[in-house]
């Protein structure tokens, strides 16, 4: 009989959209069991968390200090394997630290922590304990997305000369951290977010993205950052000219302050011989434009796709994966790696591949360049 990884939660208690996107996702391949969880540093809302799951009233903790103290005593049998924590970003580093120390893999949402020397401390501590850690950077999850990275690494495209990344959101185009808005409140206050707000809520998916399907690293980068919204303390708009580690040059864009728009992320490569499109509005769909032949139209569950995108699909084509499909995605290949772990067997690192601490600290790194770039007179900063 299989055995299912044994799962514990630190934040997304009851009202928490992220919180119950991490256990959908965790669900959806059956590889975790939520076992135990602090939901909340309220201990009456993450009992009242708890219980609304389902779970054992002496697994609900009144924080995650007492989550893995208990936990770390109980049997191997019966206690948890990883923890997932989907707390704002001043509650990443500490939690994740802890858990590592005490013999639990990590699941982390992105930014990875508050600040980039944070980043580097996590791992060092990731090293020194040999646990593992998977953050969730979402949009790398889908199909189309992975397949975009595989085309690009053939080389079909050619040298690579263009990278266009865009992710545009309007819900923050009033000011929303006086009106009980909690998720508006935590991600403009510099306290809880950290330097950047815009930036860092979206801008690193974006960055993420751009390295992801492009294989390359960004060098150095030019930022305008902008406080659109009276009274707002983080930036919530900017842009950055990049340049990247095969000399070719980048434009990113992240707002929040574009009425109308939702969360259409997009991303578009160029080489020599022609380039890619995948927005996610039409996740299924990768465009390949040619310069001397007429543009694909890639689909998603298709026989023609790689094995990488074929091993993160789940239904045939015609049938719409989306956003908790990509998120399950990256659960699963977390799960399969440790499993394998387990097992004492090397992992199918070719299809199982996830963000970790390295693109942690890219993300974090990318925070930190970007503030300081738009605070600056100069028009590069080094990355």
């Amino acid at each position: 009989m299989k055995k299912k990884l044994k799962l514990g939660m630190i934040g997304g208690g009851k009202g928490a959209f992220i919180g119950a996107v991490h256990r959908i996702a965790a669900r959806i391949d059956d590889e975790y069991e939520l076992v135990c969880g602090a939901f909340s540093s309220d201990p009456a809302k993450s009992r009242e968390s708890g219980s609304s799951l389902g779970l054992n009233p002496s697994r609900v903790y009144e924080s995650y200090e007492q989550m893995f103290d208990t936990e770390s005593k109980l049997p191997e049998s019966e206690r948890m394997e990883v923890v997932s924590i989907v707390t704002p970003n001043h509650v990443h580093f500490d939690p994740a630290a802890q858990a590592m120390r005490k013999g639990f893999d990590v699941i982390l949402d992105k930014p990875m922590t508050l600040t980039l020397q944070q980043a580097l401390d996590l791992k060092k501590v990731a090293e020194e304990t040999g646990r593992l850690l998977c953050l969730t950077h979402t949009y790398t999850g889908y199909p189309m997305v992975k397949e975009a990275r595989q085309i690009v690494a053939s080389g079909k495209l050619g040298a690579i000369r263009k990278v266009y990344v865009e992710y545009p959101q309007g819900w923050l185009s009033t000011f929303e951290e006086d009106k009980d808005n909690k998720q508006a409140a935590w991600r403009t206050d510099p306290s809880k977010s950290g330097k950047a707000g815009a930036m860092g809520d979206i801008g690193t998916h974006a960055f993420n993205l751009a390295e992801y399907v492009s294989g390359l690293q960004v060098t150095k980068l030019c930022a305008d950052i902008n406080i659109v919204v009276k009274g707002r303390k983080l930036d919530d708009d900017g842009a950055a000219l990049l340049k990247f580690n095969n000399g070719a040059s980048g434009v990113l864009f992240a707002t929040q302050i574009a009425a109308g728009e939702e969360n259409n992320v997009k991303v578009r490569v160029f080489g020599e011989k022609g380039g890619i499109e995948w927005q996610q509005v039409d996740a299924n769909t990768l465009q390949l434009k040619w310069l001397d032949k007429p543009a694909e139209i890639w689909r998603t569950g298709t026989g023609y796709v790689s094995a990488f995108a074929a091993h993160n699909s789940r239904t045939p084509s015609g049938h719409p994966e989306g956003y908790l499909e990509a998120f399950a995605n990256l659960y699963r290949n977390f799960a399969l790696t440790l499993n394998a772990r387990k097992e004492n067997k090397q992992p199918e690192a070719q299809w199982l591949d996830y963000p970790g601490i390295e693109e942690g600290i890219r993300g974090m790194t990318f925070i930190e360049k970007v503030i300081e770039s738009g605070e600056s007179d100069n028009k590069w900063t080094d990355f």
